[in-house]
């Protein structure tokens, strides 16, 4: 565990700590004090001497921030792209695999909105099939449904978001992906509220793409995305759709290169002083540990559900044995929005998960939103508590 000392070292190094609860990390973690800087420095550094100047300046720290990343995720620097946005890097992986008439893409009940949006899109278009592996009666997929469904289907894709942003229901990827592994079948993961709260390791997932975020509990900037690719899709010569000057070379009139990186997942344009800035969230991360930074979200998390889960009135909408940092509640007297903006008034900051961010999991629930509270290793006991004390009022 992270202790007392390091602590309220940590708290003093987020500003955002001093006047606010920060229980919205599954929106967008508190930077620390070493991540602005770094952003404020390069942007300092722009002004005074040019945006291409500068990149050329310190492209030996841009790429450090590649190999930071690879022991994040345990795997190459060559096999890190970043993106825009989370979305941005699981669109590119999608567009990346030639679906044709007829594929199937097997998913879950509970993938992201976007990634669904994302599966009936294609499904428009290139009349691929949609197939989502049944739940079992405490949440989560069935891992028998799974392996079934992988052998008979030989499905093209195998997409499962490790933690839904509607819910704090982890995912057994790692289980899923050793049924890939046997079946020779690709695997897209997306670990946009896992990546920064939980040890990840991407050998040990077994995927073939992992997309993520850098604002939420990396602690990150906005506006920057990250993409795991596997050396396996490098060598087969699986590339985005869309690629750029940045992720291929122009060779002849017909004739271009893709680069033999992840890099061919960039684009040429990028915000460099996010890409330092994401460095250094990566580093101080690093620094800490992710096995201590996950044993603090999983405490505090724990704590916070057996806190609510005190009262009737509360109703805690999480389901699956294996639980996470995002905690989604109900109150039988007051409609989400009402009760974010109340804790607003006291400086809590949570956010509203409406049914439009999980259709099918919101509805099995019977609920049409829910206020979902998502604590980080630097939150306190004592916050929790006040945050309980004032939805037990309330």
């Amino acid at each position: 565990m992270i202790s007392q000392a390091e602590l309220t070292d940590i708290r003093n190094n987020t500003p955002g700590c001093k006047n606010n609860i920060h229980l919205n990390n599954a929106g967008a973690g508190l930077m620390p004090l070493p991540v602005l800087k770094t952003i404020k420095d390069h942007l300092d550094l722009e002004a005074e001497i040019g945006g291409y100047e500068a990149a050329k300046q310190e492209a030996h720290r841009t790429r450090a921030v590649y190999e930071a990343a690879s022991r994040l995720l345990n795997c190459k620097a060559e096999n890190i792209a970043f993106t825009a946005h989370a979305t941005d890097s699981y669109a590119k992986a999608l567009s990346s695999i030639p679906f044709e008439r007829g594929d199937i893409i097997l998913t879950t009940h509970e993938d992201y909105t976007s990634n669904q949006i994302a599966f009936l899109s294609l499904k428009k278009r290139f009349g691929i099939e949609i197939v989502r592996i049944p739940g079992t009666q405490k949440g989560g997929v069935d891992l028998d449904e799974a392996w079934q469904l992988i052998r008979r289907l030989r499905p093209a894709l195998v997409a499962v978001t490790h933690m839904p942003t509607n819910s704090g229901l982890i995912q057994p990827v790692e289980e899923i992906g050793k049924y890939c592994h046997d079946q020779h079948i690709l695997y897209l993961v997306d670990a946009c509220q896992t990546v920064g709260q939980l040890n990840l390791d991407v050998q040990q997932i077994g995927c073939h793409f992992l997309s993520t975020t850098c604002r939420k509990f990396l602690r990150g900037p906005r506006g920057m995305g990250l993409l795991y690719v596997a050396d396996s899709i490098l060598e087969g010569g699986y590339e985005p759709l869309f690629i750029d000057m940045n992720g291929a070379r122009w060779e002849e009139k017909d004739i271009y290169i893709p680069s033999e990186t992840a890099q061919r997942f960039e684009d040429w344009e990028f915000p460099y002083a996010l890409i330092l800035g994401t460095g250094a969230a990566i580093d101080y991360a690093l620094k800490l540990g992710m096995d201590r930074i996950e044993e603090s979200v999983r405490f505090l998390a724990d704590y916070m559900r057996e806190s609510l889960g005190s009262t009737d009135k509360i109703r805690l909408l999480d389901r699956g044995v294996d639980q996470g940092g995002i905690i989604t509640v109900s109150l039988k007297n007051r409609e989400p929005e009402e009760l974010r903006a109340m804790l607003h008034e006291h400086h809590i900051n949570t956010s509203v998960s409406s049914r439009e961010a999980g259709v099918i999991d919101f509805d099995e629930k019977g609920v049409n939103s829910a206020l979902r509270i998502s604590p980080h290793y630097y939150n306190t006991v004592e916050e929790i508590d006040f945050f309980t004390s004032i939805i037990k009022k309330l």
